[in-house]
């Protein structure tokens, strides 16, 4: 029996950094919103504190690849890291309404590059047959920072609006001097004067059917699980008595809970079987518990749906994390492939919120979760007819 190669430091070093940031994410974004409204603003403005980060993010997504493309992946990954460490610290100093939205915004440009260069780099430094694997690993790592975080935040919520921006902001740089210190040497750290690898172009990518399909896979995965269902579940919640707003958090946990358990064993398999039929399974699973979600009072229902859909997560996060690698290879960099698929998880979760939170408003939060569940289907049927590539790099699509 082969033994498996076992996780490099580099990986670990990445696995570190994510699970840090995500804690300090999750402790300062449920206040962010009764921050800007404590400048005496309306909801809809206290609302777009949220959205002009991912606002930023999609415009500014091109440029981060090129970036990458230029400087190299660890360059940018740093520079990311600490754009969103400054702008994080500014947001808590902001005197007014309109300087809050600035600083947040520019927070954003530091994620988007933050969030492509550490793609590049899990491309880069996983091993083919382990890249599943490192996805979810990279990927818990995310959840368990984002479930623990918020339960941080409310157990030091007397500390005032202000200092959880500080908090965040420090254990950004932590996750900064980690980096620096243990990952010197990863590959893409050198000058693009020394950095001879192949380019991945655009154009390359998109001519790849799996490329294209993988595109239409995030911006649904965008859609239903960064947009509909962070947006709309709270409202959901509050709307029917039979649940109650309180139940919303427990919901969203149970959400990423799932699928941090869930992908404890996804990515694995993964490895073992290929990408194709675990996106194909994860978009049908995730359809699944999101079409019905809207239409059921019960909260057991409520519950057990949103720990379904994170299964469904844990499914297609590893997967299309995988399959990407396998597409640009562990020799090229790919930039501008890896910030389009950024852009498009943007762009589903944009889309999603407003589209779907106008179907709420005119017909009801079920025929919004079953729109979102329709989406989700639909992004299945470009897997049925793609062909398996021929490069030996993609076998295990």
């Amino acid at each position: 029996m082969k033994t498996r190669e076992p996780i490099s430091a580099e990986i670990w070093v990445l696995i570190a950094a994510a699970m840090i940031i995500a804690l300090g994410f999750g402790f300062v974004a449920p206040i962010l919103p009764q921050f800007a409204a404590s400048f005496d603003v309306g909801v809809m403005a206290a609302s777009a504190i949220v959205s002009v980060f991912a606002f930023i993010r999609l415009i500014f997504a091109p440029a981060g690849g090129a970036l990458v493309n230029k400087f190299g992946e660890r360059n940018i990954y740093v520079l990311g890291l600490s754009i969103n460490a400054i702008s994080t610290a500014l947001c808590g100093l902001a005197p007014d309404y309109w300087t809050l939205i600035v600083f947040r915004g520019f927070g954003g440009l530091g994620s988007v590059m933050f969030t492509v260069s550490s793609m590049a780099l899990l491309v880069k430094l996983s091993p083919p047959s382990q890249r599943g694997h490192t996805a979810s690993l990279y990927g818990t790592a995310f959840l368990l920072g984002s479930i623990a975080g918020p339960i941080l935040g409310s157990a030091l919520s007397g500390l005032g609006l202000r200092a959880p921006f500080f908090i965040y902001s420090g254990a950004v740089f932590i996750a900064i001097a980690i980096v620096l210190i243990f990952l010197r040497d990863a590959a893409g750290g050198r000058p693009t004067s020394t950095d001879t690898r192949e380019r991945m172009s655009l154009a390359e990518a998109m001519g790849m059917p799996y490329y294209r399909a993988l595109l239409i896979t995030a911006f649904a995965h965008g859609w239903a699980n960064f947009g509909v269902r962070i947006a709309l579940l709270p409202l959901m919640a509050a709307s029917v008595p039979a649940i109650g707003a309180a139940w919303a958090g427990i919901a969203l946990t149970l959400f990423a809970a799932g699928s941090a358990i869930a992908q404890q064993v996804t990515g694995r398999l993964v490895d073992r079987y290929g990408r194709r039929p675990f996106l194909v399974l994860g978009l049908a699973v995730s359809a699944l518990a999101t079409a019905f979600f809207g239409w059921g009072e019960n909260l057991f229902w409520f519950l057990g749906l949103s720990a379904l859909a994170g299964v469904g997560a844990a499914l297609l996060g590893p997967a299309s994390q995988a399959l990407l690698g396998d597409l640009i290879g562990t020799e090229r960099n790919g930039g501008q492939a890896l910030s389009t698929y950024s852009m498009a998880l943007d762009l589903g979760s944009i889309a999603g919120t407003m589209l779907a939170g106008l179907i709420a408003d005119v017909l009801g939060f079920g025929w919004a979760f079953a729109a979102t569940g329709l989406v989700l289907a639909a992004a299945v049927l470009p897997w049925l007819f793609v062909r398996r590539p021929p490069r030996t790099r993609l076998r295990p699509a």
